[in-house]
């Protein structure tokens, strides 16, 4: 047990310093460079982040058609879906995940953002939620502790450092921080990996996944300013997923 919570560290570290490294960096280009961007190209910059986001989504919710789903009744996985967002809404409203997301941020803006010159709460909300609720974050942290590869790790840093750059540029300093946030969580999902090997089946992780896409959905629509949508409450349906994927096959 010792052992395996040693592993569990030394990866969840790398993991978290990979990401980290790459997020930070790119929004530290964002930062400086940013300045000299006019202010139409980073809303172009932050139109193309929410059109990106929407194909992210897309392929998340792809895992609706994943042929592991077959096992379930029909209709069931749009169900399961639908049932985790509900009831996850329910349960990150009644303990204002949301608001408390922003509260950090507010803190954070408060100490390293004085001068009010950034939309620093915006920075650190976006992106904390795009880093983390991107299915690679889960399965990446999931996989490689597991020990059966980092492939999908390496993607997600890449794909955070071009994002950073855009995001840094529009937010300022909020996007550099989220890294702590996105840090804890990836650790998390390491350590679960390390300690109880294959955590989830295929029907589950699945499932997760496109309820994820669905957050990502959201994501969008609010960087493209189409509509906004509360998606930091939404949170607990990804955690909600597995379980009840367990709970039909169980019944039936």
């Amino acid at each position: 047990f010792f052992f395996k919570q040693k592993t569990a560290y030394e990866i969840s570290t790398r993991d978290w310093s990979s990401d980290v490294c790459s997020s930070d960096l790119g929004s530290l280009i964002g930062i400086f460079a940013g300045h000299r961007i006019r202010s139409e190209i980073r809303a172009l910059m932050t139109d193309v982040l929410g059109a990106v986001t929407l194909i992210s989504a897309a392929g998340a919710i792809k895992a609706l058609w994943n042929s592991s789903l077959d096992s379930l009744p029909t209709g069931a996985p749009i169900l399961i879906v639908l049932a985790s967002l509900l009831i996850g809404g329910l349960i990150g409203s009644l303990l204002s995940f949301e608001a408390r997301l922003e509260g950090v941020a507010e803190k954070l803006k408060a100490k390293f953002d004085r001068g009010n010159s950034s939309r620093f709460v915006e920075g650190f909300v976006y992106s904390s939620l795009i880093f983390v609720i991107g299915p690679l974050a889960i399965l990446g942290s999931i996989s490689d502790g597991m020990g059966t590869g980092v492939d999908q790790l390496l993607l997600k840093s890449a794909l955070d450092f071009f994002a950073s750059i855009a995001f840094a540029a529009t937010f300022g300093w909020g996007v550099s921080l989220s890294s702590l946030p996105v840090g804890i969580y990836q650790f998390s999902w390491t350590f679960v990996g390390v300690l109880l090997g294959s955590v989830l089946s295929e029907t589950q992780v699945a499932l997760m996944t496109a309820t994820g896409g669905i957050l990502l959905l959201g994501i969008a629509l609010k960087l493209l300013e189409i509509k906004k949508i509360a998606i930091g409450n939404l949170l607990p349906a990804l955690a909600l997923a597995p379980c009840l994927v367990a709970l039909v096959q169980a019944l039936f």
